[in-house]
């Protein structure tokens, strides 16, 4: 495969967000010496730099039928690039952590093509798998998905469990009571603690007596007293308009 350099360089240093970045411990293909790199992934591409701030790239390594594995070596956190074939070079990196080996294993895994092509399979898959699903059904039925309608409930296929409500509930103090219905007795609760009904569920409390209104209240709320209100406080409003006004013009000459 052909690389043109100035294109390679300028995509490795170009502003294009990058998959992953960081310092890493490169071994050298002869020398079995450690050389600390500035690694940049974009794409399938690992480029590494000397320096974080090299305008240039000191190589570049294509990750196309390549495995990403752990293996043992005198530097901690390390793992290396394989690919197929017998002579094939293997790349033997090490990370300065374990966090940050974990990230460039699985970043550099999912790098190639080839992931890619699997996932786009997978999400193609789904998306059929989507589109078949209401046409089919779950049970295989080929009946269209407006044909479908909800099973009726237990009580709307026996509407003669369902207790007869009166034509108009008892009141207590104008309002009506809540669990009080005409010709239903309640049984004693055999627990003796009162508030609770059969299925152990506690009833609502009892509704509070009305307040009755005082005959003051009645005239301070009358339409008469709020009119002469509203009057007296609209001329109130008016007169310190009046004075914010003549305060804005200034003295008069």
């Amino acid at each position: 495969m052909k690389l043109n350099e100035r294109s390679l360089a300028f995509y490795a240093t170009c502003d294009s967000p990058a998959d992953n970045s960081g310092f890493l411990y490169k071994r050298g293909e002869r020398h079995t010496a450690y050389h600390r790199r500035w690694f940049v992934l974009k794409g399938n591409m690992l480029f590494y730099f000397e320096e974080r701030e090299s305008r240039e790239p000191v190589g570049v390594i294509v990750l196309e039928g390549c495995n990403v594995e752990l293996c043992d070596s005198a530097e901690g956190f390390a793992f290396a690039i394989r690919f197929g074939g017998t002579k094939s070079r293997t790349y033997v990196l090490a990370a300065e952590s374990q966090a940050a080996m974990e990230s460039w294993v699985k970043s550099l895994s999912r790098a190639s093509f080839d992931y890619m092509r699997l996932v786009v399979r997978e999400l193609e898959k789904q998306l059929e798998e989507m589109r078949r699903g209401p046409a089919w059904g779950c049970g295989g039925s080929r009946d269209s998905p407006n044909s479908w309608k909800p099973k009726p409930s237990e009580l709307e296929r026996s509407p003669e469990r369902l207790p007869a409500l009166p034509a108009s509930l008892p009141k207590e103090n104008g309002c009506a009571v809540w669990d009080n219905v005409l010709g239903a007795e309640r049984p004693q609760d055999p627990s003796g603690c009162p508030g609770h009904g059969d299925e152990g569920s506690p009833r609502p409390p009892p509704l509070p007596p009305r307040r009755r209104v005082s005959d003051s209240e009645a005239v301070a709320e009358s339409p008469s007293t709020f009119c002469r209100l509203h009057e007296r406080y609209s001329r109130d409003m008016a007169r310190l308009r009046q004075d914010w006004l003549e305060k804005r013009r200034g003295p008069r000459p």
